[in-house]
């Protein structure tokens, strides 16, 4: 299935139904009363978070919902039933902006959080309800009101407490196919992973989401390569995991690095804030370890959070578990 995160829609709430113009005609009732009732409210239209979506594919073909108008009012004091909400269910982690204004409007995140797109409008009464006592037979009725209608872009921002970065081939996905039950797409070839993945990670009675995101590239706050497709989902990670090739030279390992904090941090200053591990993967090739150790050294990366790991092997991966657990933790960086 598609990974779909983003999507533009109309909504289009329900008309208030038209109130009656009626009066009372009875074989022995020859100058009855005003007897027209009023109408019903028009549906509401609403987004509600749905646990088992996961991403937008359905706004892909469907992109205008309407909610019914409200039933008109009717003689013998019958009223117009009030028109149901029209409940449209988006995944967990939902944004929405107003088409025009570029406002955000809701940030929808946990289950059932909802948010009322377009408001239905109201019924109008029926001439039995303007019946007083100097305008006892009143020939008036209010016509329903409007639904309201509006543009919305829905943009889905994945809901994961670490994020898995790095340039493209770096092995982020089988790394997350070996501390999750998650599997990924791979291959030996840049941007294998076109959209976000997620694995749940238990370890020492913890559960945590983890999200293998798409290879970053220079330029990537700019649009570049998969740019803000990727860029965005880090936005909500409590921590960030920084995964690194070490089977190349030690200067390009650390240039790897500076690119995709440098990318985070123009996207989103804030990004730079998460507590990060540096991962340096491939270690079961030669000549691996003493790249990756002098990388670290010119990056002046802390030792701590430092971890030399083979995914392929399985090499240190109960040490970086034990380190995951540890990273969600910690307070955020100082800027």
């Amino acid at each position: 299935m598609p990974f779909i995160d983003e999507a533009t829609i109309t909504v289009r709430a329900g008309d208030g139904g038209r109130g009656c113009v009626s009066f009372r005609r009875e074989k022995y009732v020859p100058r009855g009363g005003p007897d027209g009732g009023n109408a019903g409210n028009g549906g509401s239209v609403i987004l509600r978070v749905s646990p088992n979506l996961s991403t937008l594919l359905d706004f892909r073909y469907r992109k205008i919902f309407k909610a019914k108008r409200g039933q008109h009012g009717m003689g013998k004091n019958m009223h117009g039933r009030n028109a149901p909400d029209l409940v449209i269910p988006v995944p967990p982690g939902t944004t929405v902006t107003d088409g025009k204004t570029g406002e955000l409007l809701a940030d929808l995140t946990r289950e059932d959080d909802q948010f009322l797109a377009a408001a239905g409008g109201r019924g109008g009464r029926g001439n039995a309800s303007f019946a007083t006592s100097t305008n006892q037979a009143p020939d008036t009725a209010q016509p329903g009101i409007p639904g309201e209608e509006r543009t919305l872009v829905l943009t889905l921002k994945l809901i994961a407490q670490i994020g898995l970065v790095g340039l493209p081939n770096a092995g982020k996905s089988t790394l997350l196919s070996r501390i999750s039950r998650a599997r990924p797409k791979i291959a030996d070839y840049p941007f294998t992973t076109l959209s976000p993945v997620l694995g749940v990670v238990s370890h020492n009675d913890e559960e945590f989401v983890v999200a293998d995101l798409p290879g970053l590239i220079e330029g990537a706050h700019r649009g570049a390569g998969l740019g803000h497709r990727f860029l965005k989902h880090a936005e909500r990670t409590e921590g960030l995991v920084h995964v690194l090739d070490a089977a190349r030279p030690a200067d390009e390992i650390a240039r790897a690095c500076r690119v995709v904090r440098q990318e985070m941090g123009k996207f989103l200053p804030e990004l730079a804030a998460r507590p990060t591990l540096l991962v340096f993967n491939k270690m079961d090739l030669p000549g691996a370890r003493e790249a990756a150790e002098r990388a670290r050294a010119e990056l002046n990366f802390p030792e701590r959070d430092a971890y030399y790991i083979s995914a392929a092997t399985g090499q240190g991966i109960r040490e970086l578990l034990n380190g995951l657990v540890a990273l969600r933790r910690r307070p955020p960086y100082e800027l």
